[in-house]
């Protein structure tokens, strides 16, 4: 303890004094007042140099290139007075075409070798252990004397010719009821390499098993705790190892090099935004980041659908951030599954109502747009009416491509799984979400009602099946948009059905989604999460998150992303009801064929809605 004291009040020279003479922990140094800054090196031959520096641009989130030497360059004193780069580690490792074949205290055996290689300065994660200290989180690696836990994962870097390598990241466990405030002091600095990169379950990364990892020690979560993840340097190591140099030396982990200069860390501004934690899946545990502002602006959203033209009582259905939630986890989702279709009119032809399928592809395209794989079910005896009303979308201009169209009239009790999950593996699903936008529900005596209490249950395929399938499939999360309870997903709230809207007790869905979007018209609850998913994808402190510090950053140039023309409008929207009129499909509640839905003109309500919602979005 003297020795500590001792060294937080001298400066890194000091430190890299005792560093040279080898008779230093570095455990130590994340304990010491203002944290000395530090950096991991690498060192490569010339002819590797020129890629290195594009891998680490390209994944800078992860690593930050504080400086590159030239050949030769063994000393730097614009980085650190009296370095040396031959004795400045603690230890170092040597590799020779990607194995480590030694590990060295000192690198003046190769000094020949060096003439023609460059060396790397890579920041540091920077400690979180202020930030814990600050709003009373223990750091339990510091009190058990152990480096922190680090580990592969399964998330690939940016490749850049021969250096291909999964990201590397460091664990830090943090109580459940601490973690807003201690992100909130963390996303202060504007500094990327303090950002977690995943908050819940370790499996999202492909890390199996906190207890075993690949550098450090792991540290043990406590019940209450949540494991959050950040970026690490060692992903440099990673990316020596595959690119099989002949010869390259690196740092050991959690031996850095210890500095003067002030890191030139990736510095962000945040424009005084204030991040938010929001769990969106309780198994496994997945928690999301996003901005004050875009949180708040959801809620807007979710508010303005909430009006009840048709005076049915679904006030008595909601429960906020159900909009909040569903949009976050679609915005982590990378491939999604859409069902739309209700034949509430038994004697026609076609039986569906125009409430649904403008919804579901105002969703479909900007999910397009964000580059994620969509799908659509529907029931098997309405395939060809979809597919001439997704072929006329693209014609119109209303969605980019044309979307892949399924059916599921399920079979046996593993129907619903083969159709999720490859070869029925529930660990390899074909989609992370699902989605239901005014879609038949199954009531609880197993039939299908319209508001009228009339069973249709003879023009309905059993989707539900899948939606209750993926309850048991740990990464398949689900969404169901309604008006009247007796929608797909609207089981979550079947008690405030059964009491509150005419019929329920009858007509009430059995089956839930993990989200239950309530709208005064099914269509503005997919038009509101299709505006959603644009504010959460303007947030950049969002889109970092999403990022997870492999890629090159996206800059902000004041213009409008190229998805952003997938939004809503009232234009398409009118489009889209001309596509249903000329395929005879009906307002659900009059049953005419026109510019109606539930009753209502779309030059009116409904047009209303869609610009207050794309106002709300891009003011």
């Amino acid at each position: 303890m003297i020795f500590i004291t001792y060294l937080r009040t001298h400066l890194p020279p000091v430190i890299r004094s005792l560093v040279l003479q080898k008779n230093f922990n570095a455990r130590n140094i994340s304990s010491m007042s203002g944290e000395p800054k530090q950096a991991s090196v690498v060192i490569l031959p010339r002819s590797f140099a020129k890629d290195f520096e594009k891998f680490c641009r390209a994944n800078n989130g992860a690593l930050t290139l504080l400086y590159r030497s030239e050949p030769s360059e063994w000393k730097l004193p614009t980085l650190s007075a009296g370095s040396d780069i031959k004795n400045d580690c603690l230890k170092y490792k040597k590799y020779e075409f990607g194995s480590c074949t030694d590990n060295l205290m000192s690198l003046e055996g190769f000094s020949e070798q060096l003439k023609d290689m460059v060396t790397f300065y890579l920041g540091c994660s920077i400690s979180s252990n202020g930030a814990m200290k600050k709003v009373g989180i223990p750091v339990r690696n510091k009190e058990s004397h152990c480096n922190v836990g680090i580990y592969k994962t399964a998330v690939p870097c940016a490749t850049v010719g021969s250096f291909c390598c999964p990201l590397v990241v460091a664990m830090i466990p943090i109580p459940k009821d601490k973690l807003e405030p201690f992100l909130q002091d963390i996303y202060q600095t504007g500094d990327v390499q303090r950002e977690p990169i995943h908050i819940g379950c370790p499996d999202l990364l492909g890390i199996e098993d906190l207890h075993k990892p690949d550098y450090g020690e792991p540290v043990m979560l406590q019940p209450a705790d949540v494991p959050v993840f950040w970026a690490s340097e060692v992903t440099g190591l990673e990316a020596v190892i595959s690119c099989k140099s002949p010869l390259a030396f690196t740092s050991a982990p959690g031996c850095p090099v210890v500095i003067d200069q002030k890191d030139k860390r990736i510095q962000v501004s945040h424009s005084g935004e204030v991040p938010e934690v929001h769990c969106i899946s309780q198994n496994p545990l997945h928690y999301s980041i996003t901005s004050s502002s875009s949180v708040q602006k959801i809620r807007e959203l979710e508010s303005i659908i909430a009006i009840d033209p048709g005076n049915r009582g679904i006030k008595h259905l909601f429960n906020k951030d159900e909009l909040l939630k569903a949009s976050l986890s679609l915005s982590h989702a990378h491939s999604v599954l859409i069902t739309t279709g209700f034949p509430t009119h038994f004697s026609h032809d076609p039986p569906e109502e125009n409430d649904g399928p403008p919804g579901a592809i105002a969703l479909a395209a900007i999910l397009q747009a964000l580059e994620k794989e969509v799908a659509i079910v529907v029931d098997e005896r309405a395939m060809n009416l979809h597919k001439k009303i997704i072929e006329d979308s693209v014609n119109q201009g209303v969605l980019k491509t044309t979307i892949p169209l399924l059916s599921y009239q399920g079979g046996d009790t593993r129907s619903a799984l083969m159709f999720l999950c490859k070869d029925g593996d529930p660990k390899s699903p074909r989609f992370d979400h699902l989605v239901a936008i005014e879609r038949s529900g199954r009531a609880a005596d197993g039939n299908y009602y319209n508001a009228r209490k009339i069973n249709i249950k003879h023009l309905v395929d059993p989707i539900d099946d899948l939606f209750l399938a993926a309850q048991k499939i740990p990464g398949i999360s689900s969404t169901g948009v309604g008006d009247g309870g007796n929608e797909l997903g609207m089981g979550k709230v079947k008690t405030a059905v059964k009491k509150h809207i005419k019929n329920g007790d009858v007509i009430a869905c059995d089956v839930a989604a993990d989200f239950a979007v309530i709208a005064g018209v099914s269509n503005w609850g997919g038009y509101a999460l299709a505006c959603a998913l644009y504010l959460l994808n303007m947030s950049d402190i969002h889109g970092r998150y999403l990022q997870k510090a492999v890629g090159s950053a996206a800059t902000s140039s004041g213009a409008p992303p190229a998805w952003a023309q997938a939004l809503p409008s009232v234009m398409k929207e009118e489009k889209m009801l001309q596509i249903l009129m000329k395929h005879k499909v009906r307002s659900g509640v009059t049953g005419e064929v026109g510019m109606v839905v539930d009753g209502l003109p779309f030059r009116g309500i409904h047009a209303e809605m869609i610009q207050q919602l794309i106002d709300v979005s891009t003011m």
